[in-house]
Order: structure tokens, then C-alpha cells, then sequence
């Protein structure tokens, strides 16, 4: 049978034409926009979509996204969960505990998908005392470590932990110790002093037993910075550990006693300000700790978030994490947000960060607990827990903006940068673009999104941070 020439140009035509439709409809799909405006009621407020079009707003400012340039993949945005923050938790009611833990970890629609936390080996400055796994009595040693005990965490750490973890298995956990156990410093004390040669074996077996400690609790800890803030002994607790230390503890002792155990848990070098860029570089220069390295972790108490593109350059194949940043209480939103959403979501973010971390999870309304002779009085948690009574503070929407959306996987691509418009893009591993974007002016500012060739058109309210998602 021959088909006649009119009816196959007629079926073509109608085949195009859907296609077309398709195009056309897959095009115009709804962007969705989540906006915080501090001079406003939006709170991490879902607002009416955008819908792209092929036209921009004439002399206004464009970010324009290409998604084929690609750079660092992203592991994940959260909090520290300090031993004050668990405290807080564990004294709420289970059924009001169950719903935050909820709203911050799970990833459904209502909720903010938190997918990194950061816990202290031993105690923090944000917990009601000192401890580490190891304590003894003075002019006592324990080189076998026959008395370590995870105990002071099984209160309440751990089984915040294994709420977490069973409403997000996949959360990635990262440790980090302020103290060696006092014994094993040369000034035996829990603050300041540096670990005594001597011991650098026994301590690397200590980080041993408490990553195997903890998996033995169903709580797997993916990193581990080797000492909290090496440059900063003023902090109860805290321990002095110079760069040229950290490597010959890591080559010499932990990175042989992780491998002779079999832990595969990343080992990460500084944990301290972006003023420093040479400590992790030299720790990195040092061929046998480089070999165990994974990468380095920063605050940003000190120096510019620019820094941290230095040490990427030396050593392009280590990573780099953001993991501290405390908010003072009683925090400022509009101070707050701007800040932390330009130098650490954004900054930190496009200087090669694969992680970017708030401190702490929660405060009460004292701000309590926290140690004496050091410990942070000031800080501000991301919630406030007053039994069960719950307030969101800078760093909960802060945070929110990225984790949501910005999942596990995802990968930053190229966006420009118009003035008074700092912003981040990445790609998702279901293919969505991300963008977050803060205006800086203190007036409203409308701008176009690009990507290839269609554009949305946004404004922002005076100081106001929009995701996003297209």
C-alpha cells in the first residue's frame, strides 16, 4: 500500500508540532522561589512561582548561569550538634522532640533537610563540663586505653543521633575533638597544652576507638578533624597543635592506626580560620600525612573567605570544608543573613567548600550550657529550645536556603556575579538549578536569571536571600 505524500507531510507536521508543544510547556515551567526578607514577614517562605519567558527586563542586572562549567560536588549544609544542643533536646517531650527533629532532617516538602552535623569528640565549650573518653586520676596514664568509655555521651548525644539517623540515614556525621584527655598533655590541663609525643600513639588508637565506638552505636562517622581550632589554646577545652605537629601525628600515628584498623574514615587537617591558609598547606606538603589526608576545615573568625582558593590551588586534589561559624546572641536578621549567606553560603561555597556548617544546633534562652574559663557565653543556636517551646534564629533560614534544595550530589556550576548580587548556582543529581542570590542593596533590586536561553525576572526586597530552584 503506498501512502499518499499529503498524509505523510500531515503526520509530520502533527508530530512537530507536539514536539513543539512539549518544548514549548516543558519551557515554561514554573520556577520556584523561597525568600527570607528581614524587613518583611517572609520567613523561608515559599512565593508565586516564576515562569520563564525569552525576553529580560531592560537595564537591569543578569546572572547568567552555564551549567557545563562545573566545580566542586557538595556533601552538605547543617549545624553542630554540641553536647548542649542534645541536652536541649533530650529535656523536650518525645512527641515535640519527633516533629523538630522532623522539620530540620527530613527532606518531604514541609521540612529543611539538614544533611550534615557535626558532633565534639570528648566535650565542647558548649557543654556543662569537661570530659574526654579517658579520664583518670591525677599522675595516672592509660597507654592501653583499657578505661575509654563513650558513657558521658550516652545520655544524650547518642541517642539524639539515632533519632536523627533514623529519620535521615544517609546524614553525614563529621567529629572533631577540643582536647586530647588531660593525662596526655604536656601541661595536664584541660585547657590549652599540647599532646606529649610521647602519647601521639596512644591518642591515635583514642580517635580509633571512638569511630569504631560510635559505629558500634549504628551512628557512622563519615570525618574527622584532627584538633578543633589548633591555633586557638584559650578555649575550655582546647590544645595547641602546631602545623608541622598535626602532620607527623597524622603521618606518623593516625593515618597508620585508621588504615591498621580498617576505618575509612576521611581524616582532615586544620579546622580553624581562613587567616592561616599555610597551616593546611603545610600539613598537605608533608608527602607522609598528605597520603591520609582527605582535605582541610575552616572558620571564618579571622582572614577572607578568599583564602581558602589558596590552599584548593596548591592541592586541587583535596577537599575543603566550612565547618564553624557561631551567631551572637541575640542575633540581628538582617545583620546575620546577609553576612552568612555572602561569606559562607555563597563565599565559601565558591571557594571550593564542600560543606558549610552553623554553630550550634540549639541554645536555651541563657545560653547554657557552656563551660567555665573559655566556653562561649554568647552563642546563639539555630533554634532556641525553651522546653518545648521552639524559635527559629538567623542560622535556621540561613542554613534552610541551601539544604533544602542543595542536596548530597549536587555540583556547583558557573554564575556571574552583578554587583550588589552575590550569589551560588549548582545542579542537583535530579538535574534542577539552584541559585542562591542576596541583595545587598538597601533598596529592592529586580534582576534576570538566565540559563541558555530563556530568563525569569526577580526581585528582592532590601537585604532579602531568595532560592531559587528551576
Amino acid at each position: 500500500m503506498t501512502i499518499p505524500k499529503s498524509l505523510v507531510w500531515f503526520q509530520s507536521a502533527c508530530f512537530m508540532l507536539a514536539v513543539l508543544a512539549c518544548v514549548a510547556l516543558t519551557a515554561a515551567a514554573p520556577v520556584e522561589l523561597w525568600l527570607t526578607d528581614p524587613g518583611g514577614r517572609a520567613r523561608f517562605q515559599r512565593q508565586t512561582p516564576l515562569v520563564p519567558s525569552a525576553g529580560a527586563v531592560p537595564d537591569s542586572p543578569a546572572i547568567e548561569v552555564d551549567q557545563a562549567r562545573t566545580f566542586q560536588t557538595l556533601d552538605g549544609f547543617g549545624f553542630t550538634l554540641t553536647g548542649g544542643s542534645a541536652q536541649h533536646l533530650m529535656r523536650m517531650s518525645p512527641s515535640a522532640r519527633a516533629a523538630l527533629l522532623r522539620e530540620l532532617f527530613a527532606t518531604d516538602s514541609t521540612n529543611i533537610g539538614v544533611s550534615y552535623l557535626r558532633v565534639s569528640i570528648g566535650a565542647s565549650d558548649l557543654n556543662a563540663r569537661v570530659f574526654s573518653y579517658n579520664d583518670l586520676p591525677a599522675g595516672e596514664t592509660d597507654p592501653e586505653l583499657t578505661r575509654f568509655s563513650l558513657a558521658p555521651d550516652r545520655a544524650e548525644v547518642i541517642p539524639v543521633l539515632q533519632q536523627i539517623l533514623a529519620i535521615q540515614p544517609t546524614l553525614k556525621i563529621m567529629g572533631s575533638p577540643w582536647s586530647a584527655p588531660v593525662w596526655m598533655k604536656d601541661n595536664q590541663d584541660s585547657r590549652g597544652g599540647s599532646l606529649k609525643r610521647e602519647w601521639y600513639g596512644a591518642y591515635a588508637r583514642y580517635l580509633v576507638k571512638y569511630v569504631q565506638g560510635m559505629k558500634a552505636e549504628g551512628i557512622p562517622i563519615d570525618a574527622l578533624t584532627v584538633q578543633n581550632e589548633p591555633l586557638h589554646p584559650g578555649n575550655n577545652p582546647s590544645m595547641f597543635m602546631p602545623a608541622e605537629d598535626q602532620a607527623e601525628f597524622i603521618g606518623r600515628h593516625l593515618g597508620p592506626a585508621f588504615k591498621a584498623a580498617g576505618v575509612a574514615t576521611k581524616i582532615i587537617c586544620y579546622d580553624h580560620n581562613a587567616d592561616r591558609p599555610d597551616y593546611p598547606i603545610t600539613v598537605l606538603n608533608d608527602a607522609r600525612a598528605r597520603a591520609y589526608v582527605d582535605g582541610s576545615a575552616f572558620h571564618l573568625y579571622a582572614g577572607r573567605i578568599e583564602a581558602l582558593s589558596q590552599v584548593h590551588d596548591a592541592h586541587p586534589d583535596k577537599h575543603l570544608y566550612f565547618t564553624e561559624q557561631w551567631v551572637g546572641a541575640p542575633g540581628n536578621l538582617r545583620g546575620d543573613l546577609s553576612w552568612h549567606v555572602q561569606h559562607l553560603i555563597i563565599g565559601a561555597t565558591r571557594n571550593w567548600c564542600r560543606t558549610v556548617l552553623e554553630w550550634n544546633l540549639s541554645s536555651d534562652p541563657e545560653l547554657k550550657p557552656h563551660t567555665d574559663r573559655g566556653g562561649c557565653d554568647r552563642c546563639l543556636g539555630a533554634v532556641t529550645l525553651d522546653g518545648d517551646r521552639v524559635t527559629r534564629n538567623p542560622a535556621y533560614y540561613i542554613i534552610a536556603h541551601a539544604s533544602k534544595f542543595v542536596r548530597p550530589g549536587s555540583v556547583r556550576v558557573t554564575s556571574t556575579m552583578p554587583t550588589s548580587l552575590p550569589n551560588v548556582a549548582f545542579r542537583t543529581s535530579a538535574g534542577n538549578l539552584v541559585v542562591v542570590v542576596l541583595n545587598r542593596e538597601p533598596i529592592a533590586k529586580t534582576f534576570n536569571l538566565r540559563q541558555g536561553s530563556q530568563v525569569v525576572r526577580a526581585t528582592l526586597p532590601p537585604g532579602a536571600v531568595a532560592t531559587l530552584v528551576w
